[in-house]
């Protein structure tokens, strides 16, 4: 089990405890007041993050430090973690509230205000918003259904389920990121920082059924296929998976399948970057 799980999950999976998308626990420990200094700011990452690439390029001896407390700061503040498909219809069926909204790293990484790729959760976010006019004219209230099925489509276009918290654990957003995204260009692109768990799950490939088309490793955004060209047959790295299990949607043999993490030896304790 990951951090969060051990710290937030009551027994289980941390995500699938309900009252951390809960409108309690949003009023509480200034929440609010955090998402708004987030969204003023959103501008100030990319320049955080530029800061952070020379202090690895020139000053090495002080980059663990810097990374240790960077990442310390965004698992207390926003902080994620993949989530394979099922899990995140099962976040969409037992929350509250969804809300459609345009992606805020998108805007900042390709000047982009209308890509909708991401759903608030569990509160109703207008008011909230309402200094912030590029995302209150997008929002959109949607049905469990309606966002399943969006989510099933981003699926199908290549996009990862992601959940963040906004003052961990409280969890407000349920994101479908590539490599527009901030937290990939911070962690998978770059490797400055780490600012999201990998799933909960790893994939593997049935030797037997797999005919070596190749077409998982091309759709794989963490570079974790591998691939024989003696035996033709891809495989799972699982040292760099991050469990998403975008790739079983793309294999038309059936080959591919989510295990959960901890049953996998060389993958259990493997969370972060």
């Amino acid at each position: 089990m990951c951090q969060f799980c051990i710290d937030h999950g009551e027994g289980k999976k941390w995500y699938e405890v309900m009252r951390h998308y809960s409108r309690i626990l949003y009023e509480e420990e200034g929440r609010r007041d955090y998402i708004k200094r987030f969204l003023d700011n959103l501008g100030e990452e990319t320049k955080q993050l530029k800061t952070l690439r020379k202090i690895k390029e020139h000053l090495p001896f002080l980059y663990p430090i810097a990374r240790f407390y960077g990442t310390t700061k965004m698992k207390r503040n926003h902080f994620g973690q993949v989530v394979p498909l099922e899990d995140a219809e099962e976040i969409l069926r037992r929350v509250q509230s969804i809300t459609r909204l345009p992606c805020v790293c998108r805007s900042v990484t390709k000047g982009r205000k209308d890509a909708r790729f991401c759903f608030g959760l569990g509160i109703d976010p207008s008011g909230l918003l309402e200094d912030y006019p590029f995302l209150r004219r997008s929002l959109e209230v949607l049905s469990a259904e309606e966002a399943i099925g969006l989510l099933r489509d981003f699926e199908r276009q290549g996009l990862v389920h992601t959940i963040w918290t906004f003052k961990t654990p409280f969890i407000g957003g349920l994101c479908n990121c590539d490599g527009d995204c901030l937290a990939y260009q911070a962690q998978i692109s770059s490797s400055l920082l780490t600012v999201m768990f990998r799933a909960e799950y790893v994939a593997v490939i049935d030797y037997e059924r797999c005919r070596g088309c190749r077409v998982c490793q091309q759709v794989c955004q963490f570079g974790a296929i591998e691939y024989s060209l003696l035996e033709r047959k891809s495989s799972i790295n699982v040292y760099k998976c991050y469990g998403c299990g975008l790739c079983r949607n793309w294999c038309s043999e059936e080959a591919i399948s989510l295990i959960r993490r901890q049953s996998c030896p060389q993958a259990v304790g493997l969370w972060e970057a």
